[in-house]
């Protein structure tokens, strides 16, 4: 049976990882600053599940079969690296669009702009403030990133004694990193609620829409380089 020291010694090590500012916290705190909450828990619900999944197939040694397989591995990276930036793109032409097309008395004209730029806005681009969209959009950002199978089939099987339950012990330790990445969201989410007026302003959308899609695209441009 796994030792509480073995459990401790992996909640730390996925604990730095999850504090790690990455891509998960950047899609979490873009979508709850837009004032879609229930979207942004949807988006942790879909990478947790992503999450699950990763520790349930690297237990069941299925993702092992992923690493060893350069063709398998190189194909869902590039399928990761180009959805990723697709995402960031299209948020980063949704904001040079707009500014290309908004005149000074329009960008001066507060609550206008803040009603066109609001939740109402990526409604009608089919962004709705929904719970299912955001798990989908979370679970396929994670199961697209060969590397967090990478990671688990690295760290997983050294907390793993001879002899157990491989499959119960790897969701109990994926279920550990799960918890933690959600204790983390409900930080990040209460912070975004917290500066909620401040982020709702036009310009801070369009800063963040400008920051967040940035940092997707380069994460979608170093999975491509497999960096």
């Amino acid at each position: 049976m796994i030792t509480l020291d073995a459990i401790e010694t992996f909640t730390l090590i996925v604990g730095l990882l999850t504090l790690t500012p990455g891509l998960d916290t950047a899609l979490i705190l873009r979508t709850a600053a837009l004032g879609q909450r229930r979207r942004a828990w949807g988006v942790v619900l879909g990478i947790q599940s992503g999450t699950l999944v990763w520790g349930t197939l690297t237990a069941l040694g299925v993702t092992a079969l992923l690493t060893a397989s350069h063709l398998a591995y190189n194909t869902l990276r590039w399928s990761g690296a180009a959805y990723l930036v697709w995402m960031g793109g299209r948020m980063l032409w949704a904001t040079w669009r707009r500014s290309a097309t908004e005149s000074p008395q329009a960008a001066g004209a507060g609550d206008t702009t803040a009603a066109r730029t609001g939740p109402e806005t990526e409604a009608r681009r089919g962004v709705g403030d929904t719970l299912l969209g955001g798990w989908q959009q979370g679970i396929v950002t994670n199961l697209l990133n060969p590397k967090i199978g990478a990671f688990y089939v690295a760290v997983l099987p050294q907390f793993i004694p001879a002899g157990a339950s491989h499959v119960a012990l790897g969701v109990l330790l994926a279920g550990v990193h799960i918890l933690l990445a959600v204790v983390w969201a409900c930080a990040l989410i209460g912070f975004a609620h917290v500066l909620r007026d401040r982020l709702q302003r036009p310009s801070a959308r369009l800063y963040l829409n400008r920051i967040t899609g940035t940092v997707i695209a380069a994460f979608g441009i170093r999975l491509a380089l497999g960096q």
